[in-house]
């Protein structure tokens, strides 16, 4: 379907499954970042191993939010090529 001619049902749907992308990124990155510092919270660990977990967590759920809205949001528009 020409990008042009999108009926207002499919760009109602394309800005619902952003805003699920998006949420759905968050709450994964922030589930991600509390795993990885959770044993901060019950250990005292050394400032350089606090910072390099800091760091890791960082990473590791900007990677996983990434990786979220990408899946969510190639499954959207294979669904949408495919018709359904």
């Amino acid at each position: 379907m020409d990008m042009g001619r999108e009926s207002r049902w499919e760009k109602d749907a394309m800005t619902v499954e952003i805003m699920f992308a998006l949420l759905s990124a968050a709450f994964l990155a922030v589930a991600v970042v509390g795993l990885v510092l959770f044993p901060t919270l019950f250990w005292d660990v050394p400032s350089g191993v606090d910072r390099g977990l800091k760091v890791t967590a960082g990473v590791l759920a900007l990677a996983a939010a990434v990786g979220q809205m990408v899946r969510v949001l190639w499954r959207h528009d294979r669904h949408r090529r495919d018709g359904r």
